[in-house]
């Protein structure tokens, strides 16, 4: 089985958004954050949070190209975080997040349905093998033995 072109190129792109993301966190986290409306943030976790985006989208470029297997568990890897990082922000926007987290909690609702998405095509495309696996034997015709020996 072959893994979706899409889906590479959604590991391309979640890539490329985590490394800027993280870089921009690591390198400049005041700035990025009172841009963003954050004002109540020492540099410590910001920057602790820039290494996490960058090692995620690391993983998510370096999977792109990846063998079936490894890039099934990168889209699992990847389901979990964006679901659970939309999760977080929808909790901190009903304590009070500055408008900013809106667009972060957008942009995670987006990456759970594109996670979620191809989490089932590969479950549908396993499905699809198994069925075609089981139903090949019964698809070649029997040849009748050779009794002239």
């Amino acid at each position: 089985m072959e893994v979706p072109r899409p889906v590479r190129t959604w590991l391309v792109a979640h890539g490329v958004f985590h490394l800027a993301t993280g870089l921009a966190l690591l390198a400049t986290p005041g700035l990025v954050l009172r841009r963003l409306g954050w004002t109540a943030v020492g540099p410590l976790l910001p920057r602790v949070v820039g290494a996490a985006a960058l090692a995620i989208g690391a993983a998510s470029f370096l999977a792109h190209d990846a063998a079936l297997e490894v890039v099934r568990a990168r889209v699992r890897l990847n389901l979990v975080w964006s679901f659970t990082a939309a999760a977080a922000l929808f909790v901190y926007i009903g304590a009070g997040a500055p408008p900013a987290a809106w667009a972060f909690l957008s942009i995670f609702i987006v990456l759970t349905g594109v996670w979620l998405n191809a989490a089932i095509r590969f479950r549908q495309l396993d499905r699809a093998t198994a069925l075609d696996e089981t139903a090949a034997p019964e698809d070649e015709p029997e040849l009748p033995e050779d009794t002239n020996d």
